[in-house]
């Protein structure tokens, strides 16, 4: 029971982590200081300790990878948009500047 309870503690403190990245990065619209291999990564290990956590029928890392593994797909989405949002305003402002006054 104790091991259990401090895995859900555990697990509730690693999503609130990781969801708040996300978070952030979906507010402010930017990709400051997000490596564009962080969900990346994290949706390779999700996948996999999700697998690993039923075959070992341990649901308190199922429910807990599974939940990252949606917040990895979640971020990198959320990157992808940001990058490309990025590249716009970035061209956009390139182009004003080599126009003619």
């Amino acid at each position: 029971m104790l091991a259990d309870i401090t895995g859900w503690i555990s697990a509730l403190i690693l999503i609130l982590t990781i969801s708040r990245q996300v978070y952030t990065q979906w507010r402010t619209r930017s990709t400051a200081g997000v490596s564009r291999w962080l969900f990346v990564g994290q949706l390779a290990a999700s996948a996999g300790f999700v697998v690993y956590s039923f075959l070992v029928e341990n649901w308190v890392f199922v429910a807990t990878n599974t939940f990252l593994l949606l917040t990895a797909v979640v971020g990198q989405l959320i990157y992808l948009s940001n990058k490309r949002r990025e590249a716009r305003l970035g061209a956009g402002v390139g182009a004003r500047k080599t126009e003619p006054a």
